[in-house]
């Protein structure tokens, strides 16, 4: 940040305000706090006929990997709103949010990945503009060596485990 949001001053120093108990970036001149916070990210694991869809990443970051539908949530967004669009918009898929599945924190890069398990409707997907490919995977022909991010890789692991297990659960993970 060069330059104060409120005021347009580019006297910014870090700083920790009265009250407070970490260092922030506050304006010099009109005393503006800056608060700097985690990005969120929302995502789905489309099911159907016991496989999971996934989708080959058509941009960067990891051009040609594949990932657990996903993306940044929009201002004004619910989470599990943000994540079926997600699946639209990668997919051109519809999803039933059942639930959230994991909460997943990359703190390197300050994102918090929300990831949900959504039934496809009617089991139609095709292939958005930010997908090269999607395709439906049964456990055993998940790409492991050929994942995007470590965050599609815990959602799934944790996926199968449960459906092992014949249960249905939140998780928490980090990287």
């Amino acid at each position: 940040m060069n330059y104060c949001s409120h005021c347009g001053s580019s006297a910014l120093s870090h700083k920790m305000p009265p009250g407070d108990n970490r260092l922030r970036i506050v304006c010099g001149d009109c005393g503006k706090v800056h608060y700097e916070n985690p990005r969120i990210i929302t995502g789905c694991l489309p099911l159907w006929d016991g496989k999971v869809l996934l989708c080959r990443r058509a941009i960067e970051p990891m051009l040609g990997f594949w990932n657990v539908p996903g993306g940044f949530l929009e201002n004004g967004e619910r989470v599990e709103d943000g994540a079926a669009r997600e699946v639209r918009e990668e997919a051109r898929a519809s999803v039933k949010i059942l639930g959230v599945h994991t909460i997943f924190t990359l703190t390197g890069f300050h994102h918090v990945y929300v990831h949900f398990l959504g039934e496809l409707v009617d089991g139609r997907f095709g292939v958005g503009e930010e997908s090269s490919e999607c395709r439906l995977f049964a456990e055993e022909e998940i790409p492991w060596e050929d994942m995007a991010f470590q965050s599609s890789i815990f959602t799934l692991k944790k996926y199968f485990e449960d459906r092992k297990e014949g249960a249905q659960r939140a998780h928490l993970g980090a990287w």
